[in-house]
């Protein structure tokens, strides 16, 4: 079971990684929850894909030097990883954008049931990001 929950994890980063939003968004439960970086919680594919539609505007990521963790019964993994970014567009109360590069440490929490991700919970360091594109 850990293999199947690692190859699931590994593929929404595959997919994120080729901006593939149709098979990113297919690796989903329908009533995912997303748990958004110190901010709130949205339910649902549609939400989830407003959220990364807005991400893919501003920001330009990649995944790198990525470690999948799973647990016995295959319904929880966590990913270590580093975010390589462009920050394209000015986001809503965040430092104006200039293209500006950054290398940010990151993880992620997940659930899995019946083959799909039911929740993700990703955690990077704020503050370091600002600091990084402020310059």
């Amino acid at each position: 079971m850990t293999d199947a929950a690692r190859d699931l994890v590994q593929r929404y980063y595959d997919a994120f990684n080729a901006q593939d939003m149709d098979a990113f968004l297919a690796l989903l439960s329908d009533d995912v929850v997303h748990d958004i970086n110190q901010g709130g919680r949205e339910q649902g594919t549609a939400a989830f894909a407003a959220f990364m539609a807005k991400m893919n505007r501003c920001y330009r990521e990649r995944i790198v030097d990525l470690v999948i963790l799973t647990e016995p019964s295959g319904r929880r993994a966590a990913a270590e990883f580093t975010v390589l970014g462009e920050y394209l567009v000015t986001d809503a109360g965040l430092p104006e954008a200039r293209g500006q590069t950054y290398r940010l440490p990151a993880g992620a929490f997940f659930e899995i049931a019946d083959g799909k991700i039911t929740r993700v919970s990703n955690y990077y360091n704020l503050q370091d990001w600002i600091d990084q594109v402020r310059g």
